[in-house]
């Protein structure tokens, strides 16, 4: 009867262990769209995620004539959760698009990272970090507001 509660805790649900205000990011390495690696570091202040493609495409929207480097200018990284995409389309469709992005698109391939961050369905969630400890939390599900927000995120 001991192993009940452990048992019971490892089938929540994912969102249930969900990041909140004051909650410190561990340290994480992905790959980006051209597979190099990037490793979440203290510099980062906002963390953006999407979970699905809907949630991505806000982002590219908000994002549109924006020059490279835009979002590292800002210490934004953005993280997509591309783990239910299935891996022939993201192999040669998708990843191959997002090579053309003027920004770097960090990629959640396996689901280890992205499930951390309660991103809803067609939004981009905004994680405002101090030394990767979680300051707030925004949701967007709009690109001008979004982009009105990483206007203001400047250094």
């Amino acid at each position: 009867m001991k192993f009940w509660p452990i048992a019971l805790l490892s089938l929540l649900p994912t969102w249930a262990m969900a990041l909140e205000t004051g909650d410190s990011v561990a340290p994480w390495t992905l790959l980006d769209q051209f597979d190099q690696p990037y490793s979440l570091n203290p510099q980062a202040r906002v963390l953006l995620v999407a979970r699905d493609m809907d949630g991505a495409k806000l982002l590219d929207t908000a994002m549109q004539g924006q020059p490279k480097g835009y979002l590292e200018q800002r210490d934004a990284v953005f993280l997509a959760d591309v783990e239910k995409m299935p891996a022939l389309i993201a192999k040669l469709f998708a990843v191959p698009a997002m090579r053309g992005y003027n920004y770097r698109v960090i990629l959640d391939r396996k689901g280890r990272i992205a499930p951390q961050y309660p991103a809803q369905a067609g939004q981009v969630l905004w994680v405002e970090l101090d030394h990767q400890r979680v300051v707030a939390q925004h949701e967007f599900s709009d690109a001008t507001a979004l982009r009105q927000a990483l206007e203001q995120a400047k250094k």
